[in-house]
């Protein structure tokens, strides 16, 4: 299509799915990237990931010798961004609100306003997670047709791997808007450009429909981690191997060997967020399945604390390890970490415990004291829990819990 090449971009959020977006796309056009943060504003224009993902930093490292060249500036100053912009990208924070029952979705409100405030003609794309049916209401309650939705499917870590390498692009537009449907289609082709795929495979569809792939895409996921988690736990209260169970279950192609890996629950920064946004979305619709994969992480953190209790029992002064508080491997992401939520349930039965976490400068966590010398955590330690097994752990393997049967995400 005409005028694809070189346009002038914004972003906000200097998240995963901003930076990700941000990176991507500065190779063939100008992108302004806006954050709050002035530390991560000047990381990145430094050419230093303020997030932990292997593919950003290889762009930047490129960039930074003249391998690559990134059109790439970090910024505080949103008018400035936002000014002359063809395309503005939303990518800012929604995290769910439990007094409410909905995301939080006010960052994205905000940039809304910032945007049209100086640049009333752009065209602008939420990729924020959003409730279902959002979108729509923005363009009526704000007279605004040039309002998008485009779900990302990202993995934390691998944010930029999985746009260079898509499984899928979906972009969400008025239907009955021709302006919006041609601009779709471009935004759809813009990104299949920029990754690294000869073919993609895309969907342009009502935005209100695109909210609900991701929301019941991400539900999905964390049905098939719940259920694998069940089997786990079925197999550990009656003594079966869980590998040999979930091998033979997985051979069958339905199903596949994928996504398989037992754990201490589904957490990090989409899944427990967006499934509880999905279930609040159906208000007044008959289901019984979404409410069940939500209560069912709950119950596989209860199971996986009072398992470690009834090992720790024998110790007069047990003290509990917990190796990391990262959600996934090569993650810098504390949020919503599944351990966290065993470690609630630990501390509620007056479990002490001391965590090695070298990517936390503070010396504590809700009062659980961190340390960064790995020799002495493991030394000190009665019992230490791993959500995901580490060469780390290898020559204290007797001392290590962890439901990681395949040692893998």
């Amino acid at each position: 299509m005409v005028g694809r090449r070189g346009r002038k971009i914004a972003v906000a959020g200097a998240g995963y799915v901003g930076l990700a977006m941000a990176t991507l796309l500065s190779v063939d056009h100008d992108v302004d990237l806006v954050d709050i943060v002035p530390s991560k504003v000047a990381a990145i224009n430094e050419r230093r990931s303020p997030i932990a993902d292997r593919e950003i930093e290889r762009c930047f490292a490129e960039d930074v010798s003249g391998g690559m060249k990134l059109r790439l500036n970090a910024t505080t100053d949103d008018a400035l961004a936002y000014e002359g912009a063809d395309i503005v990208i939303i990518a800012t924070p929604t995290d769910y609100d439990p007094d409410t029952n909905s995301f939080n979705t006010s960052s994205v409100e905000a940039a809304i306003d910032s945007v049209r405030a100086v640049n009333e003609g752009a065209w602008i794309v939420i990729k924020s997670t959003i409730p279902v049916g959002y979108t729509q209401s923005l363009r009526e309650t704000r007279g605004d047709a040039r309002l998008l939705f485009s779900p990302e499917f990202l993995r934390e870590g691998q944010a930029l791997y999985d746009n260079l390498h898509p499984s899928r692009i979906v972009v969400g537009a008025d239907l009955a808007d021709d302006s919006a449907l041609a601009f779709a289609r471009e935004f759809a082709d813009l990104l299949e450009e920029g990754s690294l795929e000869d073919r993609v495979q895309k969907l342009v569809c009502g935005s209100t429909e695109a909210e609900a792939i991701k929301l019941f895409a991400n539900t999905f996921l964390a049905l098939r981690i719940s259920y694998f988690n069940e089997l786990d736990t079925y197999a550990a209260a009656r003594g079966l191997d869980t590998a040999q169970i979930i091998e033979g279950v997985c051979l069958d192609p339905r199903i596949g060997m994928h996504y398989n890996n037992p754990s201490f629950g589904y957490g990090g920064y989409c899944l427990p967020k967006d499934t509880k946004q999905l279930l609040a979305n159906y208000s007044n619709v008959p289901q019984e399945l979404i409410s069940a994969i939500v209560a069912a992480n709950d119950t596989r953190k209860s199971f996986i604390a009072d398992d470690v209790m009834s090992r720790i029992t024998e110790d007069r002064e047990p003290l509990v390890g917990i190796y990391r508080l990262t959600m996934k491997a090569n993650s810098d992401n504390f949020r919503q970490s599944s351990i966290q939520g065993v470690m609630d349930c630990l501390r509620s039965k007056g479990v002490d415990m001391l965590i090695y976490e070298p990517a936390l400068a503070e010396r504590s966590f809700l009062g659980d004291e961190v340390t960064h010398d790995l020799s002495d955590f493991k030394q000190r330690s009665t019992l230490i829990l791993a959500n995901r097994i580490s060469d780390d752990l290898r020559d204290i393997e007797g001392k290590v819990y962890t439901r990681d049967i395949f040692g893998r995400d």
